[in-house]
């Protein structure tokens, strides 16, 4: 497929993981992918396997790093067609636990530098009639323990993508969420090694397995198509059908 041929994508948080996949996968379906991330080298290593690309290092945690994404996107290929708002970041621990410190990066990075970027974007998607996808959890659904600054985080995004979704009315600009489960990436790698861990996760997941950063990428891509064109205010569990429980344990 080739939905995004001649579109602009920009896609945050696209050294790694899910931002990593996500560019891979627009860049194959023929978009212009602007990729934007801290660490220049790792996103020039992704940029090498997109035809079509362009890197932005930019710290989305700061105005400055706002500013140099927006104006480095928007001049990359002269217009604006989707941003993926994946660029995140997780602190753990109790209330009792994290500091001031640990809760303004986690705020910064995964609320702040959002609406941000999503802001100053805006009038460029109103021009071409584009479409945000926010990258939201499971974690932004319902809580998790020693997580509540992550979970306070990706609540925002959840509701942030309804209520753009209906300040966008008049614009045409549709705004969507994925909200992922447990997956495989650096983010997540200590996770992943703990193999008792992962064996608890999957008692919950019924197709039972993490996900990988393409699972999560290729609904991406379809909220951010032509396809979903009637769908809008979404946040849409990509998550092997955890939420499905109502959190009861497997009987025997």
């Amino acid at each position: 497929m080739e939905r995004f041929t001649g579109k602009t994508v920009i896609v945050t948080g696209a050294s790694s993981g899910i931002g990593a996949a996500t560019a891979r996968r627009f860049g194959r379906e023929g978009a212009n992918v602007v990729l934007v991330s801290r660490t220049q080298s790792k996103l020039d290593a992704v940029a090498a396997d997109i035809p079509s690309a362009r890197v932005v290092a930019a710290d989305l945690s700061t105005r400055d790093g706002v500013r140099t994404a927006a104006s480095g996107a928007r001049e990359a290929f002269g217009r604006v067609d989707v941003l993926v708002n994946n660029a995140g970041t997780a602190v753990m621990g109790s209330i009792e636990e994290v500091g001031e410190d640990g809760w303004s990066e986690v705020m910064e990075t995964d609320v702040t530098g959002v609406w941000r970027l999503t802001k100053a974007l805006w009038p460029d998607l109103k021009a071409s009639g584009g479409n945000v996808v926010m990258t939201s959890s499971v974690s932004g659904i319902g809580g998790d323990w020693g997580m509540h600054a992550y979970n306070a985080a990706k609540g925002a995004i959840t509701n942030l993508t309804r209520a753009l979704a209906l300040d966008a009315r008049e614009s045409g600009v549709r705004v969507n969420a994925v909200n992922p489960s447990f997956t495989k990436t650096e983010l997540t790698s200590g996770m992943v090694e703990n193999d008792a861990l992962v064996a608890k996760f999957l008692e919950r997941i019924p197709l039972g397995r993490p996900a990988e950063p393409e699972d999560i990428a290729d609904v991406i891509a379809f909220l951010a198509s032509d396809d979903a064109r009637f769908v809008n205010g979404v946040n849409l569990p990509v998550d092997g059908g955890l939420s499905a429980s109502n959190g009861q344990p497997p009987q025997a």
